[in-house]
């Protein structure tokens, strides 16, 4: 609840903070165009609840407008960026080499309609968009309220036309499962941050967090798998339910997908639809 501090459930590995000198250098020299530059939380992956970010003017213009939530080495995307120019592309990143790595690819692209935030997704969405959420330390909290709350200085933000998230940890450990990312609580801060109409796409090579990600979808009111009933795995515990998407052709495959390939996992993709509020998903 709001005023209190409990301990946060990250959903996300800090794998070390140490970068080489190159990268140093590249978030040096370009960190002022790509870099939101956010008052600091309470830890250093969160932003304070009531961080004034204007979008509009943190890219310069008003466009359709694109999330990914733990973009990797940003191989998607720069090349959605690089592709889409009239588009604008959020990425939220906690580990700091990460946001390194992804600034170095927008550079080398030469793609310049991408900004950064160096944050906890969980945390920093509700933020971003001026949700009712942002005032909770840990929006992944059952109890926290819906919808954007008028009077935080980011409510006018526009909502975004896509979300992404790819890949993100898994938590292969039963103990572990409650840190995943992609739970209900989360989806309603993704469904609130959606244009009606808008898309969140994810996609993950670990089965059951899969199955996870497409009960969490269609237990969101707002929100409408796009691919419910399609595409059964014979390995599900409910195998003729499916609700799994064909491959997004937007989406590169990357060298960490590949290593999963090549481990003999298999990709499931999801694709959710964002409802209109006088709507229930799949009404």
């Amino acid at each position: 609840m709001p005023g209190q501090q409990p301990t946060r459930i990250r959903s996300f590995s800090r794998r070390g903070g140490r970068m080489a000198r190159p990268f140093a250098q590249i978030v040096e020299r370009h960190a002022s165009e790509y870099l939101l530059d956010l008052p600091r939380g309470a830890t250093p992956t969160t932003i304070k609840t009531h961080a004034r970010c204007d979008l509009n003017e943190v890219f310069g213009r008003q466009a359709l407008l694109a999330v990914e939530i733990g973009p990797g080495s940003g191989e998607h995307m720069v090349a959605f960026a690089g592709a889409h120019p009239d588009w604008n592309v959020l990425a939220i990143e906690a580990w700091h080499p990460g946001v390194a790595r992804c600034m170095a690819r927008a550079v080398k692209e030469d793609v310049h309609n991408i900004r950064l935030l160096e944050a906890d997704a969980a945390q920093a969405l509700p933020v971003l968009f001026g949700l009712r959420a942002a005032a909770y330390d840990d929006p992944r909290e059952s109890t926290v309220p819906r919808g954007v709350d008028a009077a935080h200085p980011n409510a006018g933000n526009p909502r975004a036309q896509e979300v992404w998230t790819f890949f993100p940890d898994p938590w292969r450990k039963a103990r572990h499962h409650k840190r995943r990312l992609v739970a209900e609580p989360f989806a309603a801060v993704v469904a609130d941050a959606l244009v009606p109409g808008g898309f969140w796409r994810l996609a993950t090579d670990w089965d059951d967090y899969a199955w996870q990600m497409r009960d969490t979808v269609e237990s969101e009111r707002l929100l409408r798998n796009v691919h419910a009933g399609e595409r059964p795995d014979p390995a599900d515990p409910q195998p003729a339910r499916g609700g799994f998407a064909p491959r997004w052709q937007e989406r590169p495959l990357t060298r960490f997908e590949r290593r999963g390939q090549e481990a003999g996992r298999h990709v499931h993709d999801l694709v959710a639809q964002r409802v209109s509020n006088s709507r229930q998903a799949g009404v």
